[in-house]
């Protein structure tokens, strides 16, 4: 059978976009493929494209940039200006939005990060791009600050670039998750993943141990569970794993089951935690619950969080639906 490439794919699902999505987020969806795969090219050349290392300058979260994270950040902003479909863009690495200035009038806004876990790169492992796609608000002809701040439950699309052993791009347009590998010989993503479904309960775990003098009683409490093995209240052991960057994590749980946390602890408390909610909570939250699975503050759905700023933080909870259950309901028992 032939490989089928994502442009394909994209021709094949179009049908079911809405009237609205129908001719232009396909091209949309491949321009930042396109972006992606231009990203990885740069990423497994490593110190030979002469890309690695840090830079004196910090981003507007105050964390040293890497020079992979600005030059990855050119390449998702240049390919989205190619369609003339995206009327503004917003990334972790830009204080402001960046509009677009074309005559036509942009239908979508983009927000990113350009390259998640860009601390991994002097180690040689896995990094990431995320992504997600919102529709620019009807009537507006430049976007602003606030037209970008909306919930992630008005996502029209989310996706990841895991850049790993193979390259893959994981994507949803709200039916259901599908997973390509970049194929270098095609020069283009080829479908490799269909349908993917998280399972409901795992024995995995991922949460950065080094902080749990910090959490609130509810994590502190699930984690103990865990920690318990077999002679605990949960009667099985669990395996913990912890690679410092998002996609990889959420790969890992989304291919295998588990949960993922970094929630808010006494350290983040007062910046409401420590990942962004626009360009790196919303999406994966889209990706794992289109897959089955679920997210959380650990108060209110991931999704449901009205956005205040463009560069929110908020503590997160997603994976198996069953494991963030058991860490929301311990939440709510704390509430209570």
């Amino acid at each position: 059978m032939q490989a089928q490439t994502f442009s394909t794919f994209l021709a094949k699902t179009q049908r079911y976009f809405s009237s609205a999505d129908h001719d232009g987020l396909p091209r949309v969806l491949n321009d930042v493929a396109s972006a992606c795969i231009k990203i990885s090219s740069i990423v497994r050349l490593g110190a030979l494209a002469g890309t690695s290392g840090s830079l004196a300058s910090t981003n507007t979260h105050g964390e040293t940039q890497q020079v992979l994270d600005l030059e990855s950040n050119r390449i998702f902003l240049e390919a989205g200006q190619i369609s003339g479909l995206i009327a503004g863009m917003a990334s972790e690495e830009m204080e402001q939005p960046f509009i677009e200035n074309h005559q036509q009038k942009g239908r979508y806004l983009l927000v990113f990060d350009p390259l998640d876990g860009s601390s991994n790169i002097s180690l040689n492992l896995s990094v990431g791009s995320i992504f997600s796609i919102l529709r620019c608000p009807d009537g507006v002809e430049v976007p602003a600050l606030q037209d970008f701040l909306q919930p992630g439950s008005q996502q029209v699309a989310a996706g990841y670039a895991l850049y790993g052993t193979s390259t893959m791009l994981v994507i949803t347009t709200g039916q259901g998750v599908n997973g390509f590998t970049l194929d270098d010989a095609l020069g283009e993503f080829v479908l490799t993943h269909p349908d993917m479904a998280i399972p409901h309960e795992a024995k995995e775990f991922a949460i950065n141990m080094s902080n749990q003098r910090f959490w609130e009683l509810p994590v502190q409490r699930y984690i103990a569970e865990c920690l318990a093995g077999v002679e605990g209240v949960r009667g099985k052991d669990f395996n913990m794993r912890w690679v410092a960057s998002m996609v990889a994590e959420v790969h890992r749980i989304l291919v295998r089951g588990g949960i993922f946390m970094y929630p808010v602890d006494e350290k983040t408390r007062e910046r409401g935690g420590r990942l962004r909610l626009l360009y790196e909570a919303n999406p994966m939250a889209f990706i794992i619950e289109q897959a089955g699975g679920l997210a959380s503050t650990g108060y209110e759905p991931m999704m449901g969080v009205q956005p205040l700023s463009l560069h929110q933080r908020v503590g997160v909870i997603l994976g198996s639906k069953v494991e963030v259950e058991r860490v929301v309901a311990y939440h709510h028992q704390q509430q209570d």
